[in-house]
């Protein structure tokens, strides 16, 4: 069993107190059951729900979802093996990350930019949130993560999308898109798994926080005026999350825009800052930040 560093539990007490800080150091420790997202562009809810019944597979389903299922005594390699899986017909994805492709809130027609796209869990729900009928850009710049990326839309069905294997930070400012969902690198603050080996160190997140705010303005010069951004990160730090959104922010040009929650009371939410929300560790959920940016005018 791996010991939280020293330097982020002193981080998280100074960002949340001790109470919240526990809470977030308890989430470290769960073992989250197997979730996965019903593709609807290739099944049916109830096809996939029968499927579950008749293979003895006990699940729940969370209010905020329909297509999300969480399963009960089984293991990922189980699911692997099933024909709904081989098909493409549900995507292995955690409950935190099916978020910003729903507070993205994807139209039909909307040209639309995953900025970091691989391996397309988000790339594709985005797809079967507007049933194939927006104009999507996937950005990946490694080129086997690309590869995977390109593997994964294919096998789910995900049509009208174009997968750029360049480093997003470079992309030309002549694109102008309607929404962007920015899920930027980080230092996975939010899922540390005390069962193994940590990771983590102040250089990487500072290394972070660097690439990110070098992303989220780059997102905002190809955001058309009045178009949305949806930032998010797999952490729970003030550095890579709500501090950075609002120095960014800060400088004109855009606004935050205060996520509409209600259907999201039942979430594990420890901070909403400025409208924007920090989903908390625990035995369902990973460490989330998500947040909506309104471009206002060219900077």
């Amino acid at each position: 069993m791996s010991e939280i560093p020293a330097f982020l539990r002193t981080m998280l007490i100074g960002q949340y107190g001790d109470e919240t800080a526990g809470i977030i150091f308890s989430g470290y420790s769960k073992r989250r059951p197997v979730t996965f997202r019903v593709n609807t562009l290739k099944a049916d809810l109830q096809e996939v729900v029968a499927f579950l019944s008749d293979a003895g597979i006990r699940f729940s389903r969370p209010a905020w979802n329909k297509e999300a299922f969480i399963l009960q005594d089984v293991q990922e390699s189980d699911i692997r093996k099933t024909e709904i899986y081989k098909r493409g017909e549900i995507y292995l994805q955690s409950l935190s990350s099916m978020l910003p492709p729903l507070f993205l809130a994807p139209e039909v027609g909307e040209n639309i930019l995953d900025m970091t796209a691989a391996p397309g869990g988000k790339t594709t729900q985005i797809a079967a949130l507007t049933c194939n009928k927006a104009f999507i850009t996937a950005c990946e710049k490694d080129k086997i993560r690309a590869q995977r990326l390109k593997f994964n839309i294919e096998k789910m069905g995900a049509k009208n999308i174009t997968v750029m294997n360049v480093d997003a930070t470079k992309l030309d400012d002549f694109f102008r898109f309607d929404k962007i969902l920015l899920d930027a690198p980080c230092s996975g603050s939010g899922t540390l798994d005390l069962s193994y080996p940590l990771c983590i160190s102040e250089k990487l997140i500072r290394n972070c926080a660097t690439l990110q705010e070098k992303l989220l303005f780059q997102a905002l010069k190809m955001l058309r005026k009045g178009g949305e951004i949806i930032y998010s990160t797999c952490s729970v730090l003030k550095q890579e999350n709500a501090d950075l959104v609002k120095r960014v922010v800060s400088l004109g040009g855009a606004e935050i825009v205060p996520l509409k929650t209600d259907k999201f009371r039942m979430l594990p939410i420890i901070c909403e800052d400025f409208g924007s929300l920090t989903v908390c560790p625990n035995e369902l959920y990973e460490g989330f930040f998500i947040s909506k940016i309104r471009k206002l005018e060219e900077r």
